[in-house]
Order: structure tokens, then sequence, then C-alpha cells
């Protein structure tokens, strides 16, 4: 049995529970839902079937990109060189970071290693960011003057 084959089957199950899911709740409508407790876990059923969904989709997306990657040996490198970059950006983001323990307004306590992190995370979201905008800025000029 092909792989196609076995993805149509399971999509047709994941289907028609969700169809289930769904006629047994347009059936009770919402003020028996709201009201009952016992018809709750209609709703429940079909959360936990969105759960498995996207629990699916999560790991069909990594494993393809994975496998991908894998194939073809070029794509593979620009992707490591892309992360490399961005550990190095998170990086630079860290050692420029002071972190200071502070009070905050509920009362609790932001250690200074929690603080540097917030920080770091901060100062490279503005990095990631001078450098998206910079880059978007060469191209356009570029663009524009190879006309």
């Amino acid at each position: 049995m092909n792989i196609q084959k076995i993805v149509k089957i399971i999509a047709l199950i994941i289907s028609l529970a969700a169809l289930y899911f769904l006629i047994r709740i347009m059936v009770l409508g919402d003020e028996a839902i709201e009201t009952d407790v016992a018809n709750q876990g209609v709703l429940s059923g079909f959360a936990n079937l969105a759960y498995v969904v996207l629990g699916i989709a999560a790991v069909s997306a990594v494993l393809f990109s994975i496998v991908n990657l894998v194939s073809q040996p070029d794509k593979l490198k620009k992707a490591l060189i892309s992360l490399g970059v961005f550990a190095l950006i998170v990086a630079v983001a860290w050692f420029l970071s002071s972190g200071e323990e502070r009070i905050l307004s509920d009362g609790t306590t932001l250690t200074a290693g929690q603080s540097q992190l917030v920080e770091a995370g901060i100062k490279a979201f503005y990095i990631l960011s001078i450098v998206a905008v910079g880059l978007m800025l060469f191209f356009g000029i570029k663009k524009t003057f190879s006309k």
C-alpha cells in the first residue's frame, strides 16, 4: 500500500470524525451546550480532534522539510548557513544584553538571567528587523536601477 492511499484513508477518517462532532454540536444547540456540563464533552471531543490534526500537520511539515533538505544537499547547505547566521545574531544580542534583577509590578522578581533573556530577545528582534528592512531597501533600489 503506498503512502498516498494511507494519507487519504487517514484524512477520510479524520473528516468523518469532524463531521460527526459537527453534527452533534449542531443538533444540541448553543443553549444545551452552555447550560449542561454533560453536553460540553462534545466540544472537548471536537477540540481533541483539532489537537490531533494540528499535531499531524506539524509533524508532517517538519518531517517532509527534513526529508527535502537531506535529499538536496545545496538546500541543506543554505539552511545551515541561515541557521548559523540566526544563531550568530542571537549570540550577539545575548552578549549586548545586561540582565539586571528587577521587581515587577505584581511583586514578583525577574531574575538577572530572565532579564538578560528578555532583553536579548528584544535586541535580536531589532537586529533582524533592521536587516530585513535594509535588504528590502537594497533590493528595491537595485531593481529600480537595473531596469
